[in-house]
């Protein structure tokens, strides 16, 4: 039975219905019609300047110019920035901020801004949870939403997109990409400050593993996740994905200059985003298009700086797929080697060290067109690209290099955090004398025919030899989860993990997970006193903040017949990444600890039946395992995880073939 007060709590009484009013008064004025629109514009222009009256536009301003602001905006904050509805994270708590700023600067130039929204995940927030299966997925998905958003707005003039982190960034620029003929630009969402004596937000997500060990007491887990975040907004405080992908942003040219990495809530961050809209709208009054600057030459711009900062290996997934959404030939792994020869890493930032710089000050040191400097000296950048502030490349670095903006910005680092900004951006040989070596390294071998990715500047130096070549022998522990290899890691089983293991992930990547990001098990290594000695093989990723000898991306996965799915515990595996040469092998030797010959070993590997531990995950969601299908149709992993239309509907028709012929047998 219901009671009276059960009734009114939830269901409710008539005492707001005597208050409901059933008709209002329209806005007094008239909309800016003519015969000619009346007689040739279609009806749903017409139509839109009703509802922008309604929604409260002047209604003779509402047929002006017209942009859309997309953004991954998330929770709900009251006008004195508290919380009324939280978000998923700090990435996009406060990019309103950016939004409200970019359109009221496009108001004040007698234009109209649109906001729409696509919010975006947390990857740290759905570490070693099954909510990492819809991770990489979301980015397809949230990159289609975006553009379908954008052109609904059939009368839009241009469009800005403003995101933060690992997934929200790289959809809003694949979407941004697949808008070739109309002009855009990307507001990065900045930064979270650091808390002097504090960890920060990626050492903070290692807290469990660490407290397993007896290596940090209760209480100062928890106050150290009290203290992680000295801002409310912004992306983590280290070069990971959502670092990166702000820095391959303005390397496309797709951001003003000096924008990546920018601390969130600042005034600077805020100005940013108006200057952004003022520079969308002259892109248009230019007559100047997305596809005028994404180019082929933009887009080894960006390599490039993804190798000079030594930027998270998940771009690797997200660089093709912007290439792709704009026309562009995607990068090969041929290209993304000849591009890592080219330069060392030349920043020195969270989590790759030596110093472990926060981004907030990379940006002060200079950021993205600092480090462009040294590139150009190299004489490796195309200077010639065009740019969303409407000058070439060329032009904007000649203005950074003896602008008050750079002098202020490296003196005030100085000053306020006593670092030296040549400590935090290097030429490129005091990176060498430094120990920075190349970004990334694709190793080979039985385990990997088509290939792996490892980030060869964050293995840890002491475990490299003096010829700059990590070397490692070991028995393989083989988990077919990262629930079962984080227990073992923290010693929670009978059999855990042990200095000089080779963890082996396998049946993990895009058809047994979603592909997802295994942080928690790169994280709980780092920080255990012999976590060094334990490198990692996996057909996931990894976080753009995992550090080690962890090899990732192996190919094929497991679950499509990859050797890696053949492993079992005990194999002896062998591991050598050359850092000079830009060349790495991963190799079975044998079973029971006992080396093969070369020959011998491929075959035990290849009549060897899967590991009976391997399937997809139960949990996987029918979203992402349609998701899993459509990029394998299309290229699978290594050609970025995009959807080729093409591709896909061929490979449909000649199945729905196949099954049509089966039918009349």
């Amino acid at each position: 039975m219901v009671t009276d007060e059960h009734s009114k709590d939830i269901y409710g009484d008539g005492t707001l219905i005597q208050k409901t009013r059933t008709h209002g008064h329209g806005t007094d004025g008239r909309i800016p019609l003519t015969e000619d629109l009346l007689l040739n514009a279609p009806s749903g222009n017409l139509f839109a300047m009703t509802q922008n009256v309604a929604m409260g536009w002047n209604p003779e301003e509402v047929n002006r110019e017209q942009y859309v602001i997309v953004s991954t905006q998330g929770g709900l904050r009251a006008e004195d920035g508290t919380a009324v509805a939280l978000g998923y994270h700090t990435g996009h708590w406060e990019i309103g901020l950016l939004v409200r700023e970019a359109a009221e600067a496009i108001r004040s130039q007698d234009a109209i801004p649109f906001a729409v929204y696509c919010s975006d995940p947390c990857d740290g927030r759905s570490q070693g949870t099954t909510g990492m299966m819809d991770s990489l997925p979301y980015r397809n998905d949230a990159a289609i939403v975006m553009r379908r958003l954008i052109r609904s707005l059939p009368t839009r003039d241009g469009v800005m997109g403003v995101a933060t982190c690992d997934k929200g960034l790289p959809a809003t620029m694949i979407a941004l990409a697949g808008c070739t003929a109309m002009p855009g630009v990307i507001v990065p969402g900045g930064v979270t400050l650091p808390t002097p004596e504090a960890e920060d937000a990626g050492s903070v997500q290692t807290i469990g593993a660490r407290f397993a060990h007896d290596i940090i007491s209760l209480d100062y887990a928890a106050e150290m996740g009290c203290k992680a975040c000295g801002s409310s907004g912004g992306g983590c405080q280290f070069l990971g994905t959502a670092a990166t992908a702000q820095v391959v942003a303005e390397a496309f040219g797709l951001s003003l200059p000096h924008s990546a990495l920018a601390p969130s809530g600042e005034p600077i961050w805020l100005d940013m985003a108006r200057r952004s809209a003022l520079a969308l709208m002259n892109l248009k009054a230019k007559g100047i298009t997305l596809g005028d600057i994404l180019t082929q030459k933009s887009l080894e711009n960006a390599m490039l700086l993804h190798a000079a900062f030594g930027g998270s290996t998940n771009l690797l997934l997200h660089i093709p797929a912007i290439a792709y959404a704009a026309g562009l030939k995607p990068p090969t792994v041929e290209d993304w080697s000849r591009i890592n020869r080219m330069t060392p890493r030349l920043v020195d930032a969270l989590p790759n060290g030596p110093r472990n710089h926060p981004t907030v000050q990379v940006f002060m040191a200079g950021g993205v067109p600092e480090v462009m400097l040294h590139l150009r000296d190299m004489g490796l950048l195309h200077l010639d690209v065009l740019t969303v502030g409407d000058d070439t490349l060329g032009d904007v670095l000649d203005w950074w290099e003896n602008s008050e903006r750079r002098q202020l910005a490296r003196e005030r680092l100085a000053a306020e955090d006593h670092v030296d900004p040549a400590d935090v951006i290097m030429d490129a040989d005091t990176a060498r004398k430094k120990g920075l070596s190349s970004t990334m390294l694709f190793p080979t071998g039985n385990i990997a025919p088509q290939g792996a990715v490892i980030k060869a500047t964050a293995i840890d130096p002491s475990v490299v030899g003096a010829d700059n070549v990590y070397r490692h022998r070991g028995p393989a522990r083989v988990f077919t989860s990262e629930h079962a290899a984080i227990q073992a890691i923290k010693g929670l089983t009978e059999n855990p993990v042990r200095p000089n293991d080779v963890l082996v992930l396998a049946g993990v990547g895009p058809s047994g997970t979603g592909m997802e990001e295994t942080y928690q098990v790169t994280s709980a290594l780092k920080f255990i006193p012999w976590g060094k000695q334990v490198p990692i093989l996996t057909d996931a990723r990894f976080s753009g903040v995992s550090t080690g000898a962890c090899i990732g991306h192996i190919g094929p996965e497991a679950l499509v017949g990859g050797p890696i799915g053949r492993l079992r515990d005990g194999d002896l595996i062998e591991i050598v990444i050359d850092r000079n040469a830009l060349h790495g092998t991963i190799n079975f030797l044998g079973p029971d600890g006992e080396e093969q010959t070369p020959e011998a070993a491929q075959r035990i590997l290849l009549n060897r039946p899967p590991h009976p531990g391997l399937q997809a995950n139960p949990k996987l969601p029918d979203d992402t395992r349609l998701w899993a299908a459509l990029q394998a149709a299309s290229g699978g992993v290594w050609a970025g995880s995009v959807y080729d239309v093409d591709k896909i509907i061929t490979t449909l028709q000649a199945g729905m073939k196949v099954l049509s012929e089966e039918r009349t047998i």
